[in-house]
């Protein structure tokens, strides 16, 4: 039987839902979808960069908790309520994913609460255990 371990990022929403900010499943990391909520505050700031920045310092938090980090990413997936907001969020994305490459989608798309701009989700596969 694989390892199976949930990571919580302490979100409200977390325990709203019933989901975990990320599972360990083997040797597989899923990070759910992650807005740029800081949950520590549980506020949201208005610009879609600063979302995005706030997004990738969260599924960091995940990945580490999870022995891992962003050189592990395999899978991304951007989504975003309008496709406009992406192209402004390319050198923040770039500076996490840039040399790593990781598969990657953007779909346009509604999220949950209208204050949210982006939302990332990764799969990461780090090294052997």
């Amino acid at each position: 039987m694989t390892e199976r371990r949930a990571i919580l990022g302490g979100s409200a929403f977390e325990e709203q839902i019933g989901y975990a900010r990320a599972v360990v499943d083997g040797d597989w990391v899923h990070v759910s979808g992650t807005t740029g909520f800081d949950y520590t505050t549980m506020t949201i700031p208005d610009d879609v960069v600063a979302q995005a920045e706030q997004c990738l310092r969260n599924i960091g938090a995940a990945l580490a908790e999870a022995e891992c980090g962003f050189a592990d990413v395999v899978r991304v997936r951007y989504l975003l309520p309008d496709r406009a907001d992406f192209e402004p969020c390319w050198p923040v994305l770039r500076a996490c994913f840039g040399e790593v490459r990781p598969a990657a989608t953007m779909m346009e798309c509604g999220l949950a609460d209208p204050r949210m701009k982006i939302e990332i989700e990764v799969y990461a596969r780090p090294p052997a255990r």
